[in-house]
């Protein structure tokens, strides 16, 4: 197959095809904050910010090792579906070159999908984009050769319902990729939904505000360089005993302050924001995710599990 051939041309759509239908209140709401999000560009496109970010998506998926990216989609001309692109960073960052030798299809509910259309072509790289829903993707089922869908699907409605339709759309043998939310220790999962909760009435540029005295806050732990003992394990609280940096250990298992040195304060607070913003923020088990692909008939050919989430490389095979 031609890859210089668009996706959508070889999948058959319609590129008029008609905006996603209305979602729950939870669900237009997450869509407007990461149309949001992803309009702020300065905030995600530094070298620096662009590098930690590559170098995550390589652990996670690769094991590190960017010669696997080349097993999957070396020698071209496969289909790869971006479920949930946003502006389409996950895909730049972890597909590269490839992108030039395969035919790339980017889907989003959001108003990201314009920042990735533009991205893509500023880069002089290839790609078909579509506003769409998950959960109504117009893309003929049993056509796609990848599906990446990096922290998006408990972005939805419902987890595995979302990962359960992206499945649908991948040729049997063909691979599917995903990231979700882990579940984290019981009081950060409570500080997590009360702030959530105590943004949800601002605007996506007010809660952006609103979210910067809590980003510096994880700053000044962060600059402190201060360490604390734990003698020993907290089972009420999911604390394992040992040394931890102060402000990881405040992050993990109470609140949510992301901090990195060698981010600017706006990055680090486009982390917050990321998290804090959407309603639709569900967070799951590594048992669950293990169950949703014995379900869907995936054979789990890497499964990532870092306390922040959990990362499935699997091959669809019914």
């Amino acid at each position: 197959m031609d890859p210089l051939v668009s996706a959508l041309q070889r999948l058959g759509i319609d590129p008029l095809v008609s905006m996603p239908s209305p979602g729950s209140t939870a669900q237009t709401q997450t869509e407007n904050a990461f149309g949001f999000k992803w309009s702020q560009r300065a905030t995600y496109e530094s070298p620096t910010f662009q590098a930690a970010t590559r170098t995550w998506l390589l652990e996670r998926y690769c094991g590190g090792d960017e010669r696997v990216v080349g097993t999957w989609l070396g020698g071209g001309g496969r289909l790869i579906l971006d479920a949930g692109c946003g502006a389409g960073n996950p895909a730049l960052l972890l597909f590269g070159e490839h992108l030039k030798s395969n035919d790339y299809l980017g889907v989003d509910i959001s108003s990201a999908i314009d920042v990735a259309r533009q991205r893509f072509s500023e880069l002089g790289l290839p790609g078909d984009f579509l506003r769409a829903n998950l959960m109504e993707l117009p893309v003929p089922d049993g056509s796609i050769d990848l599906a990446l869908s990096e922290g998006v699907l408990h972005h939805t409605d419902n987890t595995a319902a979302a990962l359960a339709a992206v499945v649908r759309k991948v040729k049997v043998g063909g691979r599917v990729m995903f990231y979700v939310y882990a579940k984290k220790a019981p009081l950060r999962e409570f500080a997590d939904d009360h702030i959530r909760s105590e943004i949800r009435a601002l605007t996506d540029a007010e809660a952006w505000d609103a979210l910067m005295p809590l980003t510096r806050l994880g700053m000044a732990l962060g600059q402190l360089g201060a360490t604390v003992n734990i003698p020993d394990d907290v089972p009420q609280l999911g604390i394992k005993k040992g040394q931890y940096d102060l402000q990881r250990f405040i992050y993990w298992h109470f609140c949510k302050m992301y901090y990195r040195e060698d981010f600017s304060e706006a990055e680090n607070n486009h982390v917050n924001f990321d998290w804090y913003r959407p309603l639709n923020s569900h967070r799951h088990t590594p048992e669950e995710v293990r169950a949703w692909c014995d379900r869907l008939h995936l054979a789990i050919e890497r499964l990532d599990i870092q306390e922040a989430g959990i990362t499935v490389v699997a091959i669809r095979q019914a």
